[in-house]
């Protein structure tokens, strides 16, 4: 079958949910993609901000092996090794207390959210449910997650949503104001992907947490695209010097599997008992397996180089004619153009580059072991559409 075949059936057969770019993907290495006829990719998207190290990373993939002659899956009415391994990980990486795994980012955030709101309820009575998100953010695509997201454009249609969900600008004063006595929880993006690669103010990000701590209003931190090495920090909470109590993450743990964990910190560590949540593939050992091999291998010398990477990208954009503005932190960048994102996008592709977009921004998620020589690439395509 020839990509034109792929596309045909994809069209006749696929409900139509995704604006496809016209491209089909046989085979790939690291940050190259080759499309049936052959022709060259830099990936500059990793499937949105997926695989981490790129595609067909030798040790991934012997990790998924190597587990799939083993156990594919067992219910979690039993102990797998790779779900035990995987949690220890994360939480001795980020001091988290216990882990809960789903599939995906939204199920890390439901997670998120019925954790805080049977805390407030246990806590501080019944009425305690209600969870306070920001403007633009984006927090998934169930029907709780799509409430919780503050954008008005992903609610049309699918109404009525679950109640319990405030929207607050994103300053002191605009979530000091919705805060009241049936408040529960705060759901925050560090850098909130979605809706243009937005990255919240510091001074802002620590008043929020001052404020939970000083009300106990549990600190809900969604590292769903942000997390693990993306951002130059194992997860962005730790480059605003923050310790919240409910931090979710997906895309890149699985490195190109799907898997969602919602990681419970100290006042939390205890709020789920037998029976309260529950997931059929949840934390299955092939994914686990492959999940390990990822946070193994996010270590500070990794960071370091995601920074030095990110800083060498913006420099590079910025003196492109035509770059209005970059956002963003590590290799999680926005650019800004008088120009259509996705018009910029689709001759990007036509050039062999791949590139996102998020709202009116063009958006960068490249691996983050890209190399120089890639980024030079990407750098010189970007200034020829840009620029022209």
């Amino acid at each position: 079958m020839d990509g034109k075949n792929i596309i045909d059936e994809d069209k006749q057969y696929i409900a139509g949910t995704y604006a496809r770019f016209r491209v089909a993907f046989k085979e790939g290495r690291g940050c190259r993609l080759y499309d049936y006829d052959g022709k060259e990719y830099v990936d500059c998207g990793s499937g949105i901000a997926v695989d981490i190290f790129g595609i067909n990373d030798e040790e991934w993939k012997n990790a998924v092996i190597a587990q799939l002659n083993s156990v594919q899956h067992t219910s979690n009415l039993f102990y797998t090794e790779p779900q035990a391994r995987l949690a220890k990980l994360l939480c001795e990486k980020t001091g988290a207390k216990k882990v809960f795994f789903g599939n995906s980012g939204a199920e890390a955030n439901e997670c998120a959210i019925k954790a805080a709101r049977k805390y407030g309820e246990v806590h501080h009575g019944e009425k305690r449910k209600e969870i306070i998100t920001l403007k633009d953010s984006f927090h998934g695509r169930t029907l709780a997650t799509l409430a919780a997201t503050g954008q008005d454009a992903f609610h049309k249609y699918y109404g009525p949503f679950p109640a319990g969900f405030v929207y607050a600008e994103p300053t002191t004063e605009g979530v000091e104001k919705c805060v009241n006595e049936n408040t529960c929880a705060v759901m925050i993006e560090c850098i909130q992907g979605e809706s243009g690669v937005n990255t919240l103010d510091k001074d802002f990000v620590k008043s929020v947490e001052k404020l939970c701590k000083e009300r106990d209003i549990l600190l809900i931190c969604d590292e769903v695209q942000t997390g693990n090495g993306r951002t130059g920090y194992l997860y962005a909470y730790q480059a605003y010097g923050i310790s919240p109590d409910i931090v979710t993450t997906a895309k890149g743990l699985g490195g190109g599997l799907p898997i969602g964990a919602c990681m419970l910190f100290d006042k939390c560590e205890n709020v789920f008992g037998f029976g309260d949540h529950g997931s059929t593939f949840g934390g299955n050992p092939v994914v686990c397996a492959g999940a390990c091999s990822i946070i193994g291998r996010i270590d500070e010398k990794l960071l370091l180089s995601v920074r030095e990477k990110g800083e060498y990208f913006k420099t590079g954009l910025e003196k492109i004619e035509g770059v209005e503005e970059v956002s963003g932190m590590g290799l999680m960048i926005g650019i800004k153009t008088a120009k259509p994102a996705s018009e910029i996008a689709k001759k990007c592709i036509d050039k062999g580059l791949l590139v996102l977009t998020a709202h009116s921004k063009v958006r960068l998620l490249p691996p983050l072991n890209i190399s120089k020589d890639e980024i030079d690439f990407a750098l010189k395509i970007l200034s020829e559409v840009i620029s022209e």
